[in-house]
Protein backbone atom coordinates (compact mmCIF):
# COMPACT_ATOMS: atom_id res chain seq x y z
CA UNK A 1 0.00 0.00 0.00
CA UNK A 2 1.31 3.48 -0.89
CA UNK A 3 2.35 5.83 1.88
CA UNK A 4 0.01 8.66 2.85
CA UNK A 5 1.62 11.93 1.77
CA UNK A 6 0.72 15.30 3.29
CA UNK A 7 2.42 18.48 2.08
CA UNK A 8 2.51 21.15 4.77
CA UNK A 9 2.64 24.44 2.96
CA UNK A 10 2.16 28.19 2.88
CA UNK A 11 0.09 29.72 0.09
CA UNK A 12 2.92 31.92 -1.25
CA UNK A 13 5.98 29.77 -0.58
CA UNK A 14 7.92 29.08 -3.82
CA UNK A 15 9.70 26.14 -2.20
CA UNK A 16 6.37 24.47 -1.48
CA UNK A 17 5.49 24.91 -5.16
CA UNK A 18 8.57 22.90 -6.17
CA UNK A 19 7.42 19.93 -4.15
CA UNK A 20 3.82 20.27 -5.34
CA UNK A 21 4.95 20.35 -8.99
CA UNK A 22 7.11 17.23 -8.56
CA UNK A 23 4.27 15.38 -6.81
CA UNK A 24 1.88 16.23 -9.65
CA UNK A 25 4.42 15.38 -12.37
CA UNK A 26 4.80 11.96 -10.79
CA UNK A 27 1.02 11.53 -10.43
CA UNK A 28 1.27 10.92 -6.68
CA UNK A 29 -1.87 11.59 -4.59
CA UNK A 30 -1.22 13.95 -1.68
CA UNK A 31 -3.04 16.18 0.76
CA UNK A 32 -2.02 19.81 1.06
CA UNK A 33 -2.20 21.51 4.46
CA UNK A 34 -1.76 25.29 4.43
CA UNK A 35 -0.54 27.02 7.58
CA UNK A 36 0.01 30.63 8.61
CA UNK A 37 3.75 31.18 9.02
CA UNK A 38 3.04 34.31 11.08
CA UNK A 39 1.18 32.15 13.59
CA UNK A 40 2.84 28.74 13.43
CA UNK A 41 0.86 25.97 15.13
CA UNK A 42 2.66 23.94 17.78
CA UNK A 43 2.29 20.70 15.80
CA UNK A 44 4.08 22.31 12.85
CA UNK A 45 7.09 23.33 14.94
CA UNK A 46 7.42 19.71 16.05
CA UNK A 47 7.72 18.45 12.46
CA UNK A 48 9.69 21.43 11.07
CA UNK A 49 12.79 22.07 13.20
CA UNK A 50 13.64 25.14 11.08
CA UNK A 51 10.08 26.47 11.28
CA UNK A 52 9.84 26.65 7.47
CA UNK A 53 7.69 25.17 4.74
CA UNK A 54 7.48 22.81 3.00
CA UNK A 55 7.33 19.69 5.11
CA UNK A 56 6.32 16.37 3.59
CA UNK A 57 4.68 13.98 6.02
CA UNK A 58 5.13 10.39 4.89
CA UNK A 59 2.72 8.31 6.97
CA UNK A 60 3.19 11.01 9.59
CA UNK A 61 7.00 11.02 9.41
CA UNK A 62 8.40 14.44 8.44
CA UNK A 63 10.87 15.36 5.71
CA UNK A 64 11.79 19.05 5.57
CA UNK A 65 13.61 21.24 3.03
CA UNK A 66 12.30 21.31 -0.53
CA UNK A 67 15.40 19.89 -2.24
CA UNK A 68 15.42 16.92 0.14
CA UNK A 69 11.70 16.35 -0.43
CA UNK A 70 12.20 16.38 -4.21
CA UNK A 71 15.09 13.94 -3.95
CA UNK A 72 13.03 11.61 -1.75
CA UNK A 73 10.23 11.64 -4.30
CA UNK A 74 12.75 10.98 -7.06
CA UNK A 75 14.04 7.97 -5.12
CA UNK A 76 10.60 6.53 -4.41
CA UNK A 77 8.24 7.53 -7.23
CA UNK A 78 8.21 7.12 -11.02
CA UNK A 79 8.70 8.56 -13.57
CA UNK A 80 12.27 9.82 -13.03
CA UNK A 81 12.66 13.60 -13.33
CA UNK A 82 16.46 13.75 -13.02
CA UNK A 83 18.83 12.72 -15.82
CA UNK A 84 20.21 9.19 -15.51
CA UNK A 85 23.86 10.13 -16.06
CA UNK A 86 25.61 11.11 -12.78
CA UNK A 87 27.29 14.21 -14.22
CA UNK A 88 24.09 15.54 -15.81
CA UNK A 89 22.19 14.80 -12.60
CA UNK A 90 24.75 16.72 -10.55
CA UNK A 91 24.58 19.64 -12.99
CA UNK A 92 20.80 19.76 -12.63
CA UNK A 93 21.18 19.86 -8.86
CA UNK A 94 23.63 22.73 -9.25
CA UNK A 95 21.08 24.71 -11.27
CA UNK A 96 18.47 23.95 -8.63
CA UNK A 97 20.73 25.74 -6.14
CA UNK A 98 21.06 28.55 -8.65
CA UNK A 99 17.26 28.80 -8.61
CA UNK A 100 17.34 29.22 -4.84
CA UNK A 101 19.86 32.05 -5.26
CA UNK A 102 17.50 33.76 -7.73
CA UNK A 103 14.70 33.51 -5.16
CA UNK A 104 16.96 35.27 -2.66
CA UNK A 105 17.54 38.04 -5.20
CA UNK A 106 13.78 38.37 -5.71
CA UNK A 107 13.25 38.73 -1.96
CA UNK A 108 15.94 41.41 -1.84
CA UNK A 109 14.19 43.15 -4.75
CA UNK A 110 10.73 43.34 -3.17
CA UNK A 111 12.27 44.35 0.19
CA UNK A 112 14.51 47.08 -1.29
CA UNK A 113 14.05 50.18 0.90
CA UNK A 114 14.35 52.85 -1.81
CA UNK A 115 14.35 53.31 -5.58
CA UNK A 116 18.14 53.17 -5.89
CA UNK A 117 18.26 49.84 -4.07
CA UNK A 118 15.31 48.59 -6.12
CA UNK A 119 17.17 49.35 -9.36
CA UNK A 120 20.33 47.67 -8.06
CA UNK A 121 18.44 44.54 -7.03
CA UNK A 122 16.72 44.47 -10.43
CA UNK A 123 20.18 44.41 -12.01
CA UNK A 124 21.14 41.48 -9.80
CA UNK A 125 18.15 39.53 -11.10
CA UNK A 126 18.87 40.57 -14.67
CA UNK A 127 22.44 39.26 -14.36
CA UNK A 128 21.18 35.88 -13.14
CA UNK A 129 18.68 35.74 -15.99
CA UNK A 130 21.45 36.42 -18.50
CA UNK A 131 23.38 33.48 -17.03
CA UNK A 132 20.29 31.30 -17.42
CA UNK A 133 19.81 32.42 -21.01
CA UNK A 134 23.35 31.29 -21.79
CA UNK A 135 22.75 27.89 -20.17
CA UNK A 136 19.49 27.10 -21.98
CA UNK A 137 19.42 25.03 -25.15
CA UNK A 138 16.74 24.65 -27.79
CA UNK A 139 14.12 23.62 -25.24
CA UNK A 140 11.31 23.23 -24.69
CA UNK A 141 12.57 22.52 -21.15
CA UNK A 142 15.79 23.28 -19.32
CA UNK A 143 17.63 20.28 -20.75
CA UNK A 144 15.62 19.49 -23.85
CA UNK A 145 12.54 17.38 -24.43
CA UNK A 146 12.07 16.07 -20.90
CA UNK A 147 10.56 18.04 -18.03
CA UNK A 148 12.88 17.77 -15.02
CA UNK A 149 13.03 18.76 -11.36
CA UNK A 150 15.13 21.77 -12.34
CA UNK A 151 12.13 22.97 -14.38
CA UNK A 152 9.96 22.57 -11.29
CA UNK A 153 12.36 24.89 -9.47
CA UNK A 154 12.06 27.71 -11.98
CA UNK A 155 8.28 27.61 -12.47
CA UNK A 156 7.77 29.35 -9.09
CA UNK A 157 10.64 31.76 -9.81
CA UNK A 158 9.00 33.08 -12.98
CA UNK A 159 5.53 33.11 -11.41
CA UNK A 160 6.57 36.12 -9.29
CA UNK A 161 6.93 38.16 -12.45
CA UNK A 162 3.37 37.50 -13.58
CA UNK A 163 2.50 39.88 -10.73
CA UNK A 164 5.61 42.07 -10.72
CA UNK A 165 5.21 42.80 -14.43
CA UNK A 166 1.78 44.26 -13.67
CA UNK A 167 3.42 46.86 -11.41
CA UNK A 168 6.13 48.09 -13.82
CA UNK A 169 8.30 46.97 -16.70
CA UNK A 170 11.65 46.31 -15.06
CA UNK A 171 13.18 45.00 -18.30
CA UNK A 172 14.33 41.76 -16.73
CA UNK A 173 13.46 39.50 -19.68
CA UNK A 174 14.18 41.91 -22.54
CA UNK A 175 16.47 40.42 -25.19
CA UNK A 176 16.43 36.96 -23.59
CA UNK A 177 14.32 34.93 -26.04
CA UNK A 178 15.10 31.44 -24.75
CA UNK A 179 14.29 32.50 -21.20
CA UNK A 180 11.03 34.10 -22.33
CA UNK A 181 9.99 30.92 -24.15
CA UNK A 182 10.88 28.73 -21.20
CA UNK A 183 8.95 31.00 -18.87
CA UNK A 184 5.85 30.84 -21.10
CA UNK A 185 5.99 27.05 -21.36
CA UNK A 186 6.34 26.68 -17.62
CA UNK A 187 3.40 29.03 -17.00
CA UNK A 188 1.24 26.86 -19.27
CA UNK A 189 2.27 23.55 -17.67
CA UNK A 190 -0.62 22.05 -15.72
CA UNK A 191 1.51 20.99 -12.76
CA UNK A 192 2.94 24.51 -12.47
CA UNK A 193 -0.46 26.16 -12.72
CA UNK A 194 -1.95 23.86 -10.08
CA UNK A 195 0.92 24.40 -7.61
CA UNK A 196 -0.77 27.54 -6.24
CA UNK A 197 -4.27 28.54 -5.24
CA UNK A 198 -6.40 30.58 -7.68
CA UNK A 199 -6.08 33.62 -5.41
CA UNK A 200 -2.25 33.55 -5.49
CA UNK A 201 -1.92 36.90 -7.39
CA UNK A 202 -4.20 38.68 -4.92
CA UNK A 203 -2.35 37.20 -1.95
CA UNK A 204 1.04 38.13 -3.41
CA UNK A 205 -0.03 41.73 -4.06
CA UNK A 206 -1.29 42.00 -0.47
CA UNK A 207 2.03 40.59 0.76
CA UNK A 208 4.01 43.09 -1.34
CA UNK A 209 1.91 46.01 -0.10
CA UNK A 210 2.80 45.13 3.46
CA UNK A 211 6.59 45.15 2.98
CA UNK A 212 7.09 48.87 3.58
CA UNK A 213 9.51 48.89 0.64
CA UNK A 214 10.07 50.90 -2.52
CA UNK A 215 7.94 48.38 -4.40
CA UNK A 216 5.18 48.74 -1.80
CA UNK A 217 5.12 52.47 -2.39
CA UNK A 218 4.65 51.90 -6.11
CA UNK A 219 1.55 49.89 -5.27
CA UNK A 220 0.23 52.47 -2.82
CA UNK A 221 1.21 55.94 -4.07
CA UNK A 222 0.97 58.77 -1.61
CA UNK A 223 -2.30 60.68 -1.81
CA UNK A 224 -2.27 63.91 -3.76
CA UNK A 225 -2.21 67.01 -1.57
CA UNK A 226 -4.69 69.58 -2.80
CA UNK A 227 -3.25 73.02 -3.25
CA UNK A 228 -5.06 75.98 -1.79
CA UNK A 229 -6.54 78.74 -3.92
Amino acid sequence: MSARLQLVSHALCPYVQRAAIVLQEKGVPFERIDIDLANKPAWFLKVSPLGKTPVLLVDGQPIFESAVICEYLEDTEAPPLHPAAPLARAQHRSWMEFGSAVLNHIAAFYNAPDEAALAARAQDIRHRFEQLEAALGAGPWFAGERFAIVDAVFGPVFRYFDVLDSIADFGLFKGLPRLQQWRARLAARESVRRAVRPDYPVLLLAFLRGRGSALSRRLDPAPQVQQGP
